[in-house]
């Protein structure tokens, strides 16, 4: 269960990593949400920290109430998430 706790904050980095990428290449982040926080945190990083710090919190909860599908289900989204990111940020880099 532990390992699920682990993945979810490994895929949060990857989150946080990808999406930096994406705001150097010009791309506007497209979680509306996301994007305001960004914006009330003064800096794309920190609004981006503070984010995955809720994520973690979030998951945190589940994993103290033994919530593994949710986790689970959890870290196969932001998996497909990243894949996403990668491959975009592949086409748009092979672009410029």
């Amino acid at each position: 269960m532990a390992t699920l706790l682990v993945q979810f904050s490994y895929l949060q980095v990857l989150d946080i990593l990808t999406t930096l990428a994406f705001l150097l290449y010009g791309v506007q982040e497209g979680n509306p949400l996301i994007r305001m926080l960004m914006g009330a945190a003064g800096s794309p990083l920190a609004g981006l920290v503070a984010a995955k710090a809720l994520a973690l919190m979030l998951a945190v909860y589940c994993w103290r109430l033994r919530r593994q599908r949710v986790l689970a289900w959890a870290n196969g989204m932001y998996a497909l998430l990243i894949v996403w990111n990668l491959v975009t940020l592949m086409v748009r880099g092979a672009a410029v």
